[in-house]
Formats: structure tokens, sequence, C-alpha cells
């Protein structure tokens, strides 16, 4: 395909299609035979999904204008959210621990999910809400035992995502299912943008803002477990599936180790997570009843 593109979900007419955005303007699946409606879990029951998009020349197709369609999340119901814990050292070093050994491995139920824009509804009994700025990979191929020199041909492309945290039942729990599981502490978004548009994607930079004030500056060269190693160490334990998510981590500033006092999300926070090369996402918080 000669023009570069992404791969969004989106809602127009009160329909919902994944299509591929180009400049400003998306093609529908369903303008092109055979294309699937979503990305989600059925895909799992066929081994590679990357031929899907290998459509060739674009031209020619109707297109709708973004900003005549609601963006939702590319990724409807992925088999798996496979998480990396503590893969920044200047995250690391901000929670005064020491350096993993071994990747720290969790995952977030699929009810986590959300849209790159959003609002997340969160229970009041959630006192300590914190934001992680991620870089998150889809996974194409159907893979175990995958090694490290392949990686990446398992790769479908990049997004965004935000790793909600409630750090009070993170840190009581002693283990992070329930303070990282609640609905809606998966934002992701805004597309999907294919591996072979970002041939390194350990040299991006990565933001995030709370109200407005930059609390994240990082860049993915610093990550200290790398994408191929974390495929290879995840597919050693579970066969990785098309559609599944892995998310690879989040640098310094998350804002419970704030020297000036926690900078937590409060009702009605929005947080604004943009990473080089994909896209940002933006999600108001509200807490409810």
């Amino acid at each position: 395909m000669a023009s570069e593109f992404k791969i969004v979900r989106f809602v127009y007419g009160g329909e919902e299609d994944l299509g591929y955005l180009i400049g400003g303007y998306i093609i529908p699946f369903k303008e092109i035979g055979g294309l699937p409606k979503y990305l989600s879990y059925p895909f799992a029951d066929d081994d590679d999904i990357l031929r899907i998009f290998s459509v060739g020349d674009l031209s020619g197709y109707k297109a709708l204008r973004i900003e005549d369609v609601q963006i939702v999340n590319p990724i409807r119901f992925p088999g798996k959210i496979v998480c990396v814990g503590l893969n920044y050292m200047d995250h690391v070093r901000e929670g005064g621990r020491e350096p993993p050994k071994d990747i720290v491995f969790f995952m977030k139920p699929r009810t986590a999910l959300a849209g790159p824009f959003d609002t997340i509804y969160v229970p009041r009994i959630v006192k300590k809400l914190d934001y992680e700025g991620e870089l998150a990979v889809v996974i194409g191929k159907r893979g175990r035992n995958i090694p490290v020199e392949e990686a990446y041909e398992y790769v479908l492309g990049y997004m965004v995502m935000n790793d909600v945290s409630a750090r009070d039942f993170q840190f009581s729990d002693g283990q992070w299912t329930r303070g990282k599981g609640f609905d809606g502490f998966a934002p992701i978004g805004p597309w999907i943008v294919p591996r072979e548009f970002i041939p390194d994607p350990h040299s991006l930079g990565i933001k995030t803002w709370l109200d407005g004030e930059l609390r994240q500056d990082g860049n993915t060269k610093d990550m200290i477990f790398k994408i191929p190693e974390i495929i290879k160490k995840a597919s050693e334990v579970m066969t990785l599936e098309p559609g599944d998510i892995i998310s690879t981590g989040t640098p310094a500033g998350v804002g419970i180790f704030d020297k000036t006092g926690e900078k937590l999300i409060q009702d009605g926070s929005v947080v604004r997570i943009e990473i080089e090369k994909i896209g940002f996402i933006e999600n108001r918080f509200r807490f409810v009843d």
C-alpha cells in the first residue's frame, strides 16, 4: 500500500465499522469486500490477521471525513490484555524500588477497555486514582515460544494506553489485579498504527498531561525490557493470539510519587496521553456512587 494508514474503529450513522484512516479521511471496511467488522476475540480462531490488511491500492473507494464520525477503541473484544510493570528505570527509582531482575507481568480484564475519548466513571470507593501513559502492542499472529529475533513478525501495530490504577487497592492488596482491573481502567487508541510505519518502537516520545499540566515526559528508548523480549517471555507462558494487547510499562511522573504531594486524578480531571507517531487519547474521569 503506497500511503501510510491507520486502522480505526468508528461509529457513523449509528453503525460501527473498522476503516483505514488516510490523512483526514476514513475508508470503511464495508466498502472493501471481505474485511471484518471489528478486531475482537473471534480472531483467536484465525492464526494470522496481518494478511487482512494487505489490500493494495485504496484509491477510488468512498471515504468519510474524520470530523463526521465518532472514534471508538480500535479493539472491542481482545482475548487478553497483558501488561508490564516497572519497565522504565526512572519509574522504578521514583517508587524507591530496585529494578526487576525479570519482567513483571500482570493482566487487565477485557471489561477495563474504554475508548480514546470516553468519560471514565469511577466508583467512589477508589480514593487514590492514578494515570500511567503507555505504548501498547497489538498482536497480529498466533504464537507460542516466539524467539526474540522473530517477535516483530507477530506485531500488527501500536497504540496508546492509559494503565489507570487505583493505588489504594493496588498497594493494600499486595498484587495488582483489583487495583488495575476496574471497568474503564484501560482506555486505548486512538487507532492502531501498523508496525511497518513505526520501524523503531523504541524511539518514541511519550507524554502525559493531568488537567493541562505535563506530568510524564519520557521516551520508549528507556524501557528496561524491550518489546521483542516482552513478547518472547509472555509467549513462554501463554499463547499470544490475534487481537491480544500488550502494554509495555510507564515512565516516571505518576501522581502517587510526586515529590510536592500526591497529584492524583480528581473528579472531573482530564488525562491526555500522547505518543510520537501514533497520536493521543484524552479521557475525563468522573466519580460515581
